[in-house]
């Protein structure tokens, strides 16, 4: 692919997370888990994904407004789960 003088190369790091009114069986499992290991001062576990994604753009602003579309249509749930996205120039 060919990128023009005008386009630059970003990287991104998304966090998904369930919304707090839903509940979240896996973090209450490994919370469980944990406190049958001895770690009785964990009292909330909430699970969710990491994910990383290069990509290129005209702008930072042009980046972030594609990625938002992008967590909005396939990375992220957005009835049941919050991101959060960080956008950083590829070294």
């Amino acid at each position: 692919m060919t990128q023009s003088a005008d386009v630059q190369s970003y990287q991104a790091k998304v966090y998904v997370t369930l919304r707090p009114s839903v509940l979240d069986p896996a973090g209450t499992a490994v919370r469980s888990g944990l406190s049958h290991m001895g770690h009785d001062n964990v009292s909330k576990v909430r699970i969710g994904k990491y994910i990383e994604v290069d990509l290129t753009a005209q702008s930072k602003v042009s980046a972030q407004e594609q990625l938002d579309k992008i967590c909005d249509q396939l990375l992220a749930n957005p009835v049941i789960e919050n991101y959060c996205v960080e956008v950083f120039e590829a070294a």
